[in-house]
């Protein structure tokens, strides 16, 4: 199994390495979304996360969650597992898992990391599971990448 795919884990397997964490005193950031065309704004945002923490866990909506939030009838257009491995094979991401729920407030409320992590797009009032968290922080996008745009870009036949 590459080593990329080892980063992968159910929610019972991320509780546990949390617990793991915590012994050796270490920051935990958690971060969440779709990720379905992985873009230079996400690894931005990804790598501005992990510089806040020592350990960064990525929370990925599954595929009916997806379409519950209201994408597009053809989002997400890669499945959840393909969406976990390419988050998985980043440097700046230590652990990604997934949930069903529409937002990862369930599983915010057991992992309760150290830092929850957001773009500077939401209000600390929109942040699902922001109590769960000893701290938020918001992070200033890289401006003009967005997914929905670049799928409204491909589908106009327009090029970058």
């Amino acid at each position: 199994m590459p080593s990329s795919r080892r980063k992968i884990a159910a929610r019972g397997k991320i509780l546990k390495l949390r617990a793991a964490w915590a012994r050796a005193r270490k920051t935990v950031v958690f971060t969440n979304g779709v990720f379905d065309l992985l873009h230079a704004g996400h690894v931005e945002l990804l790598e501005k996360a992990r510089a806040l923490g020592d350990v960064l866990v990525v929370g990925v909506n599954a595929d009916a969650s997806v379409r519950r939030l209201h994408k597009g009838p053809e989002r997400p257009i890669n499945r959840l597992a393909d969406r976990m491995a390419v988050l998985a094979g980043l440097a700046c991401v230590d652990a990604v898992t997934f949930f069903a729920e529409d937002t990862p407030q369930v599983l915010l409320s057991r992992l309760r990391p150290d830092v929850l992590v957001k773009g500077a797009d939401y209000r600390i009032a929109q942040i699902a599971g922001r109590r769960h968290a000893a701290r938020v922080a918001r992070v200033r996008l890289k401006r003009g990448y967005s997914t929905t745009s670049i799928v409204r870009r491909i589908r106009g036949g327009a090029c970058a």
